[in-house]
């Protein structure tokens, strides 16, 4: 598949990548494409089509079994292990089983990346009980992930993934726990990161809100990646 051409940089570049596990076959074959700087796509794809493993590639978690990741510029198979942190800061990751520390309050769990990033306390207390709120969380600020519902922490799971403006927003499935109202409002929350510069790509199966929305989308079918 051709790449997609932009002016704009490309936070995103994958060139003949493939994926498999162990001595299997490969799960991911010959996948080419890239993100510019400031797009928004939808990844779908029915289950076990992959999504998951190509969120994984982009966020740093595997490494391809051939060919080549670049991220924000960068090789991110020649790069230094002391660069790649850098550029994990630089991306927001909603995962599918949430990953918050359940041994901290909604409010903390946000805070945790404006707090890794030096972040001043006041700029804690100002901007996560609003981001909070706008998911519908304002009465649950100092409650705790276990005492949660699942769509409940799939929201504090969201915030803090958007709460320092990342400039790559990888999103597993974010709305698969909750209703659709609350399904559009987080696209909406998207959509505002979207419009501040963030590149964002959204793994959905959700294929109402995919059609509801005007967004390139990239299918996984057979291992292979298509453009709808």
């Amino acid at each position: 598949m051709p790449r997609q051409k932009s002016d704009r940089q490309n936070v995103v570049e994958f060139a003949g990548v493939g994926v498999r596990y162990g001595y299997g076959p490969e799960i991911l074959q010959d996948i080419e494409f890239s993100l510019p700087a400031g797009s928004f796509h939808f990844l779908t794809g029915s289950s076990g089509a992959g999504k998951s493993s190509l969120l994984r590639l982009m966020y740093l978690a595997q490494k391809p079994s051939r060919g080549r990741v670049g991220l924000f510029g960068m090789d991110t198979g020649t790069a230094r292990r002391y660069q790649l942190p850098a550029l994990r800061r630089r991306i927001g990751v909603v995962f599918q089983d949430f990953r918050l520390l359940d041994h901290l309050s909604a409010m903390d769990n946000v805070a945790l990346p404006l707090r890794v990033a030096g972040a001043p306390e006041s700029d804690v207390k100002r901007f996560v009980p609003d981001l909070l709120s706008w998911v519908g969380l304002a009465d649950h600020l100092h409650a705790k992930p276990p005492t949660l519902s699942g769509g409940q922490q799939q929201r504090v799971a969201i915030a803090r993934a958007v709460i320092s403006r990342p400039d790559l927003l990888l999103a597993d499935e974010p709305t698969g726990n909750v209703d659709d109202q609350i399904a559009m409002r987080l696209i909406y929350l998207f959509e505002e990161l979207n419009k501040l510069g963030t590149t964002v790509v959204v793994a959905t199966h959700n294929q109402s809100l995919v059609s509801r929305l005007n967004y390139p989308q990239m299918r996984l079918a057979d291992g292979r990646l298509h453009y709808v």
